[in-house]
């Protein structure tokens, strides 16, 4: 289906489902699919009736984009009577005689939420989705439970039952696995489309036990035996629907979980989120760091002041987008852009700085805090980040800032080494970066992970905790290649030169000094400049003239 038509039939179904939801009331009917909008901190309730008598079991589900909402059997929710979730779901047993049901909708957002939700019933021969639940609080739970991180998505979900009639005594859980099996499905969702209006219409496709069948793709049938889990690969960006059908072998029926999805990324986070991926303004950025840093890395110690300005860049750059980022709502390419600009005013200020004041001290200690940031940044970025005490934020921050600052300390003892260390640490790790603009790689994430934490209030640390990939260990590698061959060159060339070249402008005053005080200094004679621009002007308006005649001036 082309995208016009796709939108055309997302805009009827929006206009009508919106007509049959009173302010704090929405009527559904069963097997069609109603939108919903949940206000702020507002309990909105769902009603089904008119149920027949052949319906045994009913799964009630809601669906958002990137915001969780609160499905619950009581208007005032509580433990092991709902689910908060963006793809969230119940299960209700229906009673002898009953032809109506009602759930309560609640979202604690600062702003509506808007999704679709759907009731879907099943009959006694149908198995009951999740109604072995043992691990969650609640005791029928349809639900799949999904997490991911950087390379990573895993779903896990409750064993199912097999069907029974309206107030019959169910079979126990044990008793039944042996007839059920488990067919783990994926819906590849348009690439490149982080829409709601893609994402809704989808869901509906993929909601009921025969949509998925015929669109989604099977990718594992699991039993009780081997597990109700299951872990696929995922792409940052990438949205996927997934979906268990349960089927009971004997009496050849099936039921369908509350599907859930994953776009791999989230929605909230300020920095790698979803809607931050493959931005040209990132590409562009990274890459003319990655170009610097590697020029930096060979040749930084050499060329001084292009080394400082580069460091004043990164440093003056990373603060300022932190911080636009914590206190505004501007578009990301604007705080990218404005960092950047900030950047380039900080490397012209710490350029000047050496080059007015010639204090080295004062530029090393910025090269070392960059060089104790990113050292910091890996001590955390190891399985040592994941200890309990660190979750707390003030034992995290004192012990990342300790390491930090002790790093331009021993800049004092070594200036001249520290400094080219710090170029081929620092300016291999840019390569790293740039190359992560293009190939996602985790090593990204260890400076990501300390801005993460500073920026966002849902940081998660799970996000990262994934094994190296081959592009991982191939960029580590590189990386490493780098940053030793730099550091030996620079080591080797510079064993011989001054420990750091001289402020130029320290270099003027002495040499002004000296042609005051020396007067068997030759460079004593030569007139200020005034007096030398005096003698240009003068040169260049008089004429030529024969041998003992001057023309008088009349400068």
């Amino acid at each position: 289906m082309s995208h016009f038509w796709t939108f055309a039939v997302l805009l009827i179904f929006t206009w009508t489902g919106a007509l049959t939801q009173d302010e704090n009331r929405v009527v559904f009917s069963l097997g069609t699919f109603r939108n919903v909008t949940v206000p702020q901190n507002t309990t909105v309730q769902a009603v089904v009736s008119r149920i027949p008598s052949d319906v045994t079991h009913i799964v009630v589900q809601f669906h958002a984009r990137n915001r969780n909402v609160t499905l619950s059997y009581t208007q005032v929710p509580s433990a092991g009577s709902a689910h908060t979730a963006a793809d969230t779901g119940l299960l209700s047993p229906l009673l002898p005689q009953q032809t109506s049901l009602a759930w309560f909708l609640l979202s604690s957002h600062r702003r509506p939420v808007t999704g679709i939700g759907a009731i879907l019933p099943y009959r006694a021969a149908d198995p009951v989705p999740g109604a072995c639940s043992l691990e969650n609080d609640l005791k029928m739970d349809p639900n799949i439970h999904l997490r991911y991180n950087l390379f990573q998505t895993s779903i896990r979900f409750a064993p199912a039952h097999t069907g029974y009639a309206r107030g019959g005594s169910p079979l126990a859980c044990n008793a039944t696995q042996e007839r059920l099996e488990y067919d783990v499905y994926r819906y590849f969702l348009p690439t490149g489309d982080l829409s709601e209006l893609t994402l809704l219409y989808h869901l509906q496709i993929t909601a009921s036990t025969q949509g998925m069948k015929d669109h989604g793709s099977k990718v594992a049938t699991l039993s009780l035996t081997n597990g109700t889990s299951a872990s696929f690969s995922s792409t940052p960006g990438q949205g996927v629907i997934y979906s268990v059908i349960v089927r009971d072998v004997g009496r050849n029926t099936s039921a369908s979980y509350v599907p859930a999805h994953s776009y791999g990324c989230s929605f909230s986070s300020l920095l790698d989120g979803c809607l931050t991926l493959g931005r040209i303004s990132t590409k562009v950025f990274f890459t003319l760091c990655g170009v610097g840093g590697l020029f930096v890395c060979f040749f930084g110690h050499r060329f001084f002041k292009c080394e400082m300005f580069w460091m004043g860049y990164v440093f003056a750059a990373v603060i300022f987008f932190v911080l636009l980022t914590k206190t505004t709502v501007l578009d990301y390419d604007i705080r990218l852009a404005l960092a950047a600009v900030m950047g380039v005013v900080g490397g012209a200020v710490l350029v000047l700085s050496w080059w007015r004041f010639g204090s080295i001290m004062a530029c090393v200690l910025v090269v070392g805090l960059i060089l104790g940031f990113l050292l910091a940044a890996i001590v955390f970025y190891t399985p040592l980040g994941d200890l309990a005490v660190f979750r707390s934020a003030v034992a995290f921050w004192v012990t990342f800032s300790c390491i930090m600052v002790v790093v331009p300390l021993l800049f004092v003892r070594w200036p001249r080494e520290g400094n080219i260390v710090s170029c081929g640490v620092s300016g291999g790790y840019a390569v790293v970066l740039s190359v992560n603009a293009y190939v996602c790689t985790s090593l990204s994430y260890i400076t990501l992970d300390i801005l993460k934490r500073f920026i966002n209030t849902d940081f998660n640390r799970d996000f990262i905790r994934v094994p190296l990939r081959d592009i991982d260990l191939g960029m580590l590698t590189v990386w490493a290649v780098l940053g030793a061959s730099g550091i030996a060159l620079q080591l080797y060339r510079e064993r011989q030169r001054p420990f750091f070249p001289p402020s130029p402008y320290v270099l003027w005053r002495q040499a002004r000094e000296r042609r005051k005080t020396n007067v068997l200094d030759p460079s004593h004679h030569v007139p200020g400049l005034p007096g030398r621009m005096r003698a240009r002007i003068q040169g260049l308006l008089r004429k030529t003239e024969p041998a003992d005649e001057r023309t008088p001036l009349l400068l």
